[in-house]
């Protein structure tokens, strides 16, 4: 299958960055390519390092970038963003996009094991190494089953399903994306079966976040990106679901914060600057109309701050 993502924001986002032809940019989040190649264009004697974890985003948009002399393509992390970018002797970079999250391509090829619209194997390895969703749901303790489920998918029902999962894998091990799904579905309250949006959802998302321990590299990455951004340089984050936005929006205030002193101190004795400063105080959302044509965009959220 191609590897095919549609981005989102895509044109706020590109805008945003207010890209400089012969500035240094850094796409943390190549996937597909889209975002990169559109910087691409837009540079004459500039770079972008284009950084991804999945070996079929790094295949597929090699071909599709390699025909740009302004850009480095490396495999790895965005957590790794300065040792990845200072080995290709970048040392600061006038903008940095991460586009978090799993893309169109991941979802929609089954035997990547992150939808629970397909029968496949539990896999959700965005980089195709280390342990996998069927290691985790057949080897954590119902407790910490129930503690992931809640921590990252916000699951209600989430001690109901980790004993669900943990009952079904004592008769056989739970081995595909279809089981889980099943198992989720008899676990829950009925009311939730019957209410909008598939049963399963939220324990795949928990799953897959803690399979890549996304939150932990999204707080790595967005510090790395900052600290990378030459004074005037933007960081534009898109996020899809509260967990991401709500790491990435307070990140983005603390950094905009300036005297922390009590507000019955005279003078400021803390010397606190403000870093940064926000290009949309709320963030972006998707309009209507891009919802209508590409649902998976309902939740996304662009945010940049500005480097001071």
């Amino acid at each position: 299958m191609e590897f095919h993502h549609k981005p989102v924001l895509f044109h706020e986002t590109i805008e945003a960055l207010a890209i400089q032809p012969e500035g240094i940019y850094i796409d943390g989040t190549m996937g597909g390519g889209g975002h990169s190649e559109a910087i691409l264009q837009r540079l004459t004697t500039g770079k972008l390092l284009s950084i991804d974890q999945d070996p079929d985003a790094m295949r597929a948009a090699g071909e599709r970038l390699a025909s740009y002399p302004q850009s480095i393509r490396v495999q790895g992390n965005f957590a790794q963003m300065r040792q990845l970018a200072e080995s290709r002797g970048i040392q600061r970079a006038n903008g940095v996009l991460l586009d978090i999250g799993v893309s169109s391509y991941q979802l929609d090829t089954p035997e990547r094991g992150f939808s629970y619209h397909y029968d496949a194997p539990l896999d959700m390895r965005m980089s195709q190494e280390g342990p996998s969703a069927k290691d985790l749901v057949n080897s954590l303790s119902e407790e910490e089953l129930s503690s992931i489920l809640f921590r990252y998918g916000e699951e209600r029902s989430a001690r109901r399903i980790a004993r669900g999962i943990c009952q079904a894998r004592e008769k056989a091990p739970i081995q595909t994306t279809a089981q889980l799904a099943e198992i989720v579905k008899a676990s829950v309250p009925a009311a939730v079966r019957r209410a909008e949006g598939h049963p399963a959802r939220k324990t795949f998302q928990a799953l897959r976040i803690a399979v890549n321990g996304e939150l932990d590299r999204l707080r790595e990455g967005l510090q790395a990106g900052f600290d990378l951004l030459l004074p005037g340089g933007r960081l534009a984050v898109i996020t899809f679901h509260s967990l991401e936005d709500r790491i990435v929006k307070q990140q983005m205030h603390d950094w905009c914060q300036g005297c922390i002193c009590p507000k019955d101190f005279p003078v400021c004795v803390c010397g606190r600057k403000p870093q940064g400063k926000l290009l949309y105080k709320k963030g972006l959302a998707p309009s209507e109309e891009e919802v209508a044509e590409n649902p998976r965009a309902r939740s996304a959220r662009l945010r940049v701050i500005e480097k001071l």
